[in-house]
């Protein structure tokens, strides 16, 4: 290697120092250097020290708050159901509560569409639902032709009085059967059918009756409601007179009230299967006839809430009956509402006491309705003007 010479300050300095000078500078960088980023990097330790723990102290408060949510989540939840089960509680120890719309809506015991249905329902004082069976039509016809209004009368007792008169009937097992069809025909010619989401039969009655109590209280809002067999002489007049006295009783059970023994046998009439469930007298309690009741509206509201989980004895008017035990319910017993056929029902019209209802207790109904009942209307039967002089409905 050629020594290179450089001048400095007049001097030149050769290679040998040249090298010895960068040697020590490039060593003087490194120790520097070192010094100058070794407290940064541990600086930077620091920082990410302190990160970590504060990640952990986040990962603990975190954790902390997902217990607490969780557990806000499953407390909220336990209210929820107690507050449901409280309410299903409520409903059933307050069986008017469904006749009120608007304090339901505001209290949100019921969704708004079910709401919306009650806020439609028609005014009305009475209801009365004519039972009757896809092979009665002749006893349909017996009872339009004496007590019953029929086409633009039926409109306007309905209209002006508030007193609505329906048969009614549900399905045959098959749908749309010629049963069904000529029940169809009739009412497009009548129009006095209340058809129920109930499938016929005799065995279920209990079930008819109950379901005629919700449908007919989910679509008119009536003081009362009354259940007639299509055996039965009814005079309109007086029935809606003595309802009117029992206007202010909230939950009346209205009918002749009777008792008896409950019949365990096998292969008779009204034979009852859970007869051990009345005890060792084995002797049902106090209960309205079937021919003929009636119930105010809170207890209709009763049954159309809670028709799912009433239970069905063999015989329906034992059934509804019982359905009140647990209430507070009036059980008021009115003789007039089971008046025997012709002589008894005659000579009560001719002291000026007529019957509200008139019927043979030997055929739970009039013997013979169809050929008979004429006879009892003419004899037995209201002056006209006892029921269409009855003050106009007030809505």
């Amino acid at each position: 290697m050629k020594n290179i010479r450089i001048r400095c300050g007049g001097r030149r300095l050769s290679s040998k120092w040249i090298l010895i000078f960068s040697i020590i500078s490039f060593a003087s960088g490194v120790f520097f250097t070192n010094r100058l980023w070794a407290p940064r990097d541990f600086d930077g330790k620091v920082v990410r020290r302190r990160e970590q723990e504060i990640k952990i102290v986040s990962d603990r408060c975190l954790t902390n708050k997902d217990s607490d949510l969780l557990g806000a989540i499953h407390r909220s939840d336990e209210a929820i159901r107690s507050l449901g089960n409280s309410i299903s509680r409520l409903r059933m120890m307050l069986p008017g509560v469904q006749s009120l719309p608007e304090k339901v809506n505001n209290g949100n015991l019921q969704p708004n569409k079910t709401v919306a249905v009650y806020t439609r329902r028609k005014k009305a004082f009475v209801v009365i639902g004519i039972n009757t069976a896809f092979s009665s039509r002749r006893r349909r016809d017996s009872v339009r032709e004496t007590w019953m209004p029929r086409g633009e009368k039926l409109i306007q007792l309905e209209k002006e009085k508030g007193i609505v008169v329906r048969f009614i009937i549900g399905h045959s097992v098959t749908s749309k059967s010629i049963l069904d069809r000529a029940i169809d025909s009739e009412e497009s010619q009548h129009r006095d059918f209340l058809r129920l989401k109930h499938v016929e039969g005799y065995h279920e009655l209990t079930a008819k009756t109950r379901t005629f109590f919700a449908t007919a209280y989910d679509n008119w809002d009536a003081k009362f409601y009354v259940k007639v067999d299509d055996d039965v002489h009814v005079n309109l007049g007086m029935l809606a007179s003595t309802l009117d006295r029992h206007q202010s009783k909230p939950r009346a059970y209205i009918g002749c009230m009777k008792s008896g023994p409950v019949l365990s046998q096998k292969n008779v009439k009204y034979h009852e299967p859970e007869y051990w469930k009345f005890g060792e007298g084995n002797t049902y309690f106090w209960h309205a006839t079937g021919q003929i009741y009636a119930i105010s509206n809170d207890l209709a509201a009763y049954i159309s809430t809670n028709q799912k989980i009433l239970h069905k004895y063999a015989n329906e008017d034992v059934s509804l009956g019982s359905w009140f035990i647990g209430l507070d319910a009036e059980h008021i017993d009115d003789r007039n509402m089971c008046c025997g056929t012709p002589p008894e029902c005659e000579w009560k019209a001719e002291t000026s006491n007529v019957c509200i209802a008139s019927f043979d207790w030997s055929c739970s109904g009039i013997c013979k309705s169809v050929e008979r009942i004429k006879e009892v209307h003419k004899k037995c039967g209201e002056n006209r003007s006892a029921l269409w002089n009855r003050p106009m409905l007030k809505i």
